[in-house]
């Protein structure tokens, strides 16, 4: 390709080559027209120099061209016009015929000329563009942005004399160079990030051709400018950028457009690992949780009938029996978490959504706990105009359950927790305070991740699913779930679902 642009650039410009054979035609046409003058008219022989000159202009251009207009012209009045061999004129009117012959020369040498360098120009783009297809078919198939700075960096090595290198930003947004750069290159990073932040060329020819990077040109693509390439041209040709600029343009489209694709390439791979590890872990929590549940079953089962066992066992066996019914129950009610996160992760659970009272909900799951909220003290404030919510009972429940059973884990004995609630937004907003120590600020927003907890060596039992459960029944209602610290002391969670249209309920008239 380097073979091919230089040899179009060099017929672009005039030659000594050229003007030689300009001399040596001119020669040529004049030996070859001596034997003609007996047999054709002086128009006709100058209609062979104009010959001449038109091949001159298109073959060797404009200079060339000039020359054998003028040797035309002087060879024609030395040999041609009477008196012969010499440039002494008898006749005024061959003045003229010099005068018109050496203008229509000079016009048919310019005019040979600028269409040669049009067709020089043509095929030099048509070159180019050639090239440049060729480049971006490479960048389209390439998997990484290694392998694009390096294809680019070739293209523009070979055909421009211009060198580049690719300022990506890291997460603060800081450019920074794909690969270590060469020595010889150097870039202003000012330059650089003006041209990032602004999305548009910044160019700076101060050192042009010293290895300094002089045209900046911003990564623009259709979502966001994804970096910037900066051309370095060379001592050959300094000027390089301000003579290719609308293509290098181009170049840092189709730049841009690959830097995208990898990015959002590494980001779908990334999703996809994601998600095949979401199911890995959910199918091991499905069948962790099945094979443990019946062995589980059957301890409860087998420490109860110890309590029942007649004649009745020694005081201190049945507290071991009922040691072992406490564990297994608390053991039991993992697997049960684990069996519905896995199930809510693969999608299997179906809303069985109901218009209802959510006093009703929160009743129940505080009757449910009755056990584990002894030690507590429970207080509900819901407004007396609360409306009815359609939502899924026995999966609401659950959320409250995990909540208050979390709640009295961490806050200390004898303390309130509150369970309060309101209409904001077209939703209905539910919280759950405690007076415990509150959740850790480092831990704040991935508390509803699986098994994260806020303190991770604790004595207080768990795996860190019950926020994950909650959120996961939440998110299913189409609600949201988030945590907060509260100013006095404590934690709070709060979730929110969709108020809707409730039916309207006719009253009953009194007969």
């Amino acid at each position: 390709m380097n073979t091919r642009w230089s040899r179009l650039s060099a017929g672009t410009s005039s030659s000594k080559m050229g003007y030689a054979w300009a001399l040596v035609f001119c020669v040529i046409i004049t030996v070859a027209a001596m034997p003609l003058i007996g047999y054709l008219d002086l128009a006709n022989i100058v209609m062979l120099f104009l010959l001449v000159v038109l091949l001159i202009g298109v073959k060797f251009g404009r200079g060339p061209a000039v020359l054998a207009a003028f040797l035309s012209v002087a060879l024609f009045d030395f040999f041609f016009v009477p008196p012969r061999l010499s440039f002494t004129v008898n006749d005024a009117q061959y003045l003229v015929t010099f005068a018109v012959m050496l203008a229509v020369a000079l016009i048919t040498g310019q005019l040979a000329a600028g269409l040669r360098r049009q067709a020089d120009i043509a095929s030099l783009k048509e070159q180019q563009t050639r090239a440049l297809y060729e480049m971006a078919r490479d960048v389209a198939g390439a998997l990484t942005i290694g392998q694009v700075s390096d294809i680019v960096r070739r293209f523009l090595l070979d055909g421009f004399a211009l060198d580049a290198a690719l300022l990506l930003p890291d997460e603060q947004d800081n450019l920074k160079p794909l690969a270590q750069l060469d020595s010889r290159l150097h870039i202003e990073q000012r330059l650089a990030l003006i041209a990032f932040d602004q999305g548009e060329p910044v160019e700076d020819y101060t050192l042009s051709g010293y290895g300094y990077g002089a045209g900046y040109f911003p990564l623009k693509a259709p979502m966001k400018v994804r970096g910037v390439i900066v051309f370095v041209p060379n001592s050959r040709n300094p000027d390089a950028i301000r003579e290719q600029k609308p293509l290098l343009a181009i170049l840092a489209s189709v730049v841009a457009i690959a830097v995208e694709r990898l990015h959002y390439v590494e980001v779908a791979q990334s999703t996809q690992v994601q998600i095949v590890s979401e199911r890995l872990r959910s199918s091991i929590l499905s069948a962790l949780s099945h094979d443990l549940r019946t062995p589980l079953t059957a301890l409860v089962g087998l420490a109860d009938s110890l309590t029942l066992a007649r004649p009745q066992l020694p005081a201190e066996t049945l507290e071991t029996a009922e040691a072992i019914r406490e564990q297994a129950l608390r053991l039991s009610g993992l697997v049960g978490n684990l069996l519905d996160m896995a199930r809510l992760h693969a999608g299997r659970v179906t809303l069985r959504k109901e218009w209802q009272l959510i006093e009703e909900v929160i009743g129940a799951s505080i009757q449910l706990l009755g056990r584990s909220l002894a030690n507590h003290q429970i207080r509900v404030a819901l407004p007396k105009d609360m409306p009815l919510v359609e939502f899924d009972a026995v999966l609401i429940e659950r959320v409250f359950c995990n909540l208050l059973e979390n709640a009295a884990k961490y806050a200390p004995p004898g303390s309130l927790i509150e369970i309060a609630g309101n209409t904001k937004d077209g939703s209905v907003e539910i919280s759950v305070c405690d007076q415990g120590p509150g959740f850790p600020p480092e831990k704040q927003g991935a508390l509803f991740e699986m098994f994260v907890r806020g303190i991770p060596e604790s004595a207080t039992p768990g795996v860190g699913l019950g926020l994950a459960i909650c959120r996961s029944i939440i998110d299913a209602h189409g609600g949201r779930i988030y945590e907060a610290n509260r100013p006095e002391g404590g934690a709070c969670v709060t979730f929110t679902l969709p108020s809707g249209t409730p039916p309207t309920v006719a009253e009953e008239s009194g007969t």
